[in-house]
């Protein structure tokens, strides 16, 4: 039966549903109650429970399988913006085995908003390196980073597959970075995107802009990192300033 608020019936069913994810009366992998039981229980149109369900989809709380169902998805993987942690080693402290395939490796000329972003001449060397990064063989983000070509010269000559690169700008080049200022808006994935990160043309993509700095100032990347909304969520923590 249908609560008594003045929220659309939809939204009813939808925030019935997430409730009963987040006790854990539907897990993930859980096949969640048909358009027809769910018509039966609420007493709703199949329009209105076909509704709810797509805007569970749509948060990432479910998945469709054609012809089989709605199901719980997998919880989203958390990505903490401070302090600065690699994707490497998030994943590692959440306890799911991190991946990385490398589909590009290039030096260019830096230009436009690279060059600034990066402190840079225009013409200066960079490094481009472009990664689909995995969680548990499952892809999350198509990562693609710059990093000036006289800080880091050779890089691509190390596993970029196994190893963090700020692992290595650290043990290698003794590069250590120490903060980062960084953006988040949402998008949407094109034909390449979706091929990469395994989603359709148009899932929703959050974009995590950055630069980040050694302690003395130096930038040493930028980078605009594309994760999958439906598999990702970004925690920050705010702290008030004492009076």
């Amino acid at each position: 039966m249908r609560p008594a608020t003045s929220l659309p019936i939809y939204v009813q069913i939808r925030d019935a549903l997430i409730e009963r994810i987040q006790s854990g009366e539907l897990k993930p992998g859980m096949r969640i109650p048909s358009e027809r039981e769910l018509v039966a229980e609420y007493r709703v149109s199949r329009m209105t429970v076909r509704q709810a369900l797509t805007d569970l989809v749509n948060r990432g709380l479910a998945e469709r399988i054609r012809g089989n169902g709605t199901y719980v998805a997998e919880p989203k993987v958390e990505q903490v913006l401070n302090p600065l942690v690699s994707f490497t080693e998030q994943m590692a402290r959440r306890g799911i085995v991190p991946g990385a395939r490398v589909l590009e490796t290039q030096v260019m000329a830096a230009h436009g908003r690279l060059a600034d972003a990066l402190g840079l001449r225009i013409g200066e060397r960079l490094y481009r390196i472009v990664r689909v990064r995995t969680g548990n063989n499952l892809p999350l983000a198509l990562e693609t980073s710059h990093f000036p070509y006289e800080l880091c010269r050779g890089i691509e000559r190390f596993d970029l597959e196994r190893r963090s690169i700020y692992r290595i700008l650290d043990e290698e080049y003794g590069i250590r970075l120490a903060r980062a200022i960084e953006s988040i808006e949402p998008t949407v994935a094109n034909e390449f995107e979706a091929e990469v990160l395994d989603v359709s043309v148009g899932a929703p993509l959050l974009l995590l802009e950055r630069t980040a700095y050694t302690s003395t100032g130096t930038p040493v990347e930028f980078a605009k990192d594309l994760y999958r909304g439906d598999r990702t969520r970004f925690v920050t923590e705010g702290r008030i300033p004492s009076p």
